[in-house]
């Protein structure tokens, strides 16, 4: 997993500073969770929380899962699609060169 750059960065209730992140892996981009600088597995985008609680919408991570507002799940999704938009259009440069 390659790091590029840190998105949103919130304070949970417990205190601890949780940091959403562009990361590549496989080839393409997704988002990724650290929670105190350490990387949490879980889903490469927002989830949908089902049902929603108060404001938050969305949710990442496994144990701590980091709930999101529907703004917030937003921006990381625009980022990672903005982050691959570009990617693929660097590779069909260069597949035309």
């Amino acid at each position: 997993m390659l790091f590029k750059r840190t998105v949103l960065t919130k304070i949970l209730s417990t205190g601890m500073k949780a940091e959403f992140a562009i990361v590549k892996e496989a080839g393409i981009y997704h988002a990724a969770l650290y929670v105190s600088g350490r990387f949490i597995p879980g889903p490469p985008l927002p989830e949908p929380l089902n049902p929603p609680k108060d404001d938050l919408t969305h949710w990442m991570g496994n144990r701590p899962g980091v709930g999101l507002t529907d703004e917030e799940a937003e921006r990381i999704l625009r980022e990672v699609e903005l982050e691959n938009s570009v990617l693929q259009h660097i590779r069909k440069l260069d597949e035309s060169s």
